[in-house]
């Protein structure tokens, strides 16, 4: 290991796409490549159970609760009881993965107009949620063009800003819209999508950002860096973002090590 320990802050343990006898070895694997702790983030009801079960299974994964935007049409009203319950789980470490979806098409029944307002009304929820059990919130914003969703996850956040801090997960630049989540006192991270040949907006926004306000991750199983683009991702492919990053921010391993993992463990909470 040629740099200190990683955290990798967004990956999908209870993905079908990883099976629970193969989790050991993903982690020892993780573990190989310098990436000491995982953050594994539920997307629905159903899904949070088995995230929770593997941050108990393993002593350096944790686990955020929340509902995903593209899972609220399949959420009940009364949802929010159990989401509560789970988040006062000890090695939830934040709430997410939430936020606003406005690329994936409403699903059927459901008018765009409909879709995207229950979105924008659970993710309040959530922060209102945050803010009552003194936790942090993990954000996902996507648009088929513009940045509507970004921005309305911004206005959602504004109220809370002071009592909860909002990390804007998988950050697609460009480097001004930086500016926007750290007026608020949020932070942004990036994925492997930094090591793709045209992520010239991803590599801005990353230098723009202050040492303090970001963080690596891989959002696996999916977006795997190049080398491994287009196989599965894992979390010991953070090694790999964190080197493109580095490079990019003119920064030593070392140094953007030390600074990624300082901002982990105050937005996750950990000791």
């Amino acid at each position: 290991m040629d740099f200190p320990p990683l955290t990798d802050s967004h990956c999908h343990l209870g993905s079908h796409k990883f099976s629970p006898d193969e989790l050991p070895g993903v982690i020892e694997a993780a573990h190989d490549s310098g990436v000491h702790r995982l953050i594994t983030l539920a997307t629905n009801l159903d899904d949070i159970p088995g995230n929770l079960a593997i941050a108990e299974r393993f002593d350096n994964v944790f686990a955020c609760v929340g509902i995903h935007p593209c899972d609220v049409s399949e959420t009940p009203d009364d949802y929010l009881d159990a989401l509560r319950d789970y988040a006062s789980h000890p090695k939830v470490a934040a709430i997410g993965e939430t936020g606003l979806d406005y690329y994936h098409p409403a699903p059927e029944g459901w008018s765009e107009e409909d879709y995207q307002q229950r979105q924008r009304a659970l993710l309040h929820q959530h922060f209102q949620l945050a803010g009552e059990l003194d936790l942090n919130v993990v954000i996902h914003t996507r648009d088929r063009k513009g940045d509507a969703s970004f921005s309305d996850a911004l206005a959602l956040f504004e109220p809370f800003s002071s009592r909860v801090q909002a990390l804007f997960h998988c950050f697609p630049g460009p480097a001004h819209q930086v500016d926007r989540v750290l007026q608020l006192g949020g932070l942004v991270s990036f994925t492997g999508i930094a090591t793709f040949k045209n992520a010239e907006d991803v590599l801005a926004a990353a230098r723009h950002a202050p040492a303090g306000s970001l963080m690596v991750e891989t959002d696996s199983p999916y977006l795997a860096p190049v080398p491994h683009r287009g196989k599965r991702c894992e979390p010991a492919y953070a090694s790999h973002t964190a080197r493109c990053l580095a490079e990019a921010r003119e920064e030593s391993l070392n140094e953007f090590a030390t600074h990624t993992e300082d901002t982990v463990k105050k937005f996750f909470r950990l000791k």
